[in-house]
């Protein structure tokens, strides 16, 4: 079982805690396989390496700092204005060139809303203006269901493990 949110119990032992997850914590998981391209690459050269590789993004980099992610909505997008057609277009043609970003500190319900309000699938991410990786909108509603899933293991154990009264009453005397 993967956790990525945990349940710590109160000082006081009464209730539960949930602290909130981090984009950090998705990237732990993940591992650091990161595929980039370049602004001026073929557009084909990219959607080749996105469909060996199973991704529905590739980030854009331009000598270190990261200028745009290829989706494939963009792709799509270019297709479409190009007749069906790749052509002789380059990546720099149809990426998105402002393409939201988060840190590894953001906490993944900022990720959500941000992502919702975009319409953004992927989401680059930077330690100031170091790559650390990308997230999904896959990434985010896994990390969820899991963290959901550890919550409620431990509050059926917290419900299973409750004194019953009678152990409660010899207990006070």
């Amino acid at each position: 079982m993967q956790i990525v949110g945990y349940i710590e119990s109160h000082a006081s032992g009464v209730g539960l805690k949930r602290n909130p997850m981090k984009v950090s914590d998705i990237l732990r998981l993940k591992g650091n396989t990161l595929y980039t391209t370049t602004p001026l690459a073929p557009l084909a050269e990219a959607v080749k390496t996105m469909a060996d590789h199973d991704l529905g993004s590739i980030l854009v980099m331009n000598h270190g700092d990261l200028v745009g992610i290829l989706t494939f909505r963009e792709v799509i997008l270019a297709l479409n204005g190009n007749g069906g057609s790749l052509g002789n277009t380059t990546v720099r043609g149809a990426m998105d060139d402002h393409p939201l970003t988060c840190s590894p500190d953001t906490e993944l319900d900022e990720v959500r809303r941000m992502m919702l309000e975009r319409h953004a699938r992927y989401l680059p991410v930077l330690n100031k203006r170091e790559l650390m990786g990308v997230v999904s909108f896959y990434d985010v509603a896994k990390a969820v269901v899991d963290s959901q899933n550890f919550e409620n293991q431990m509050l059926k154990a917290y419900i299973r493990d409750w004194p019953s009264e009678e152990e409660g009453v010899k207990a006070s005397q």
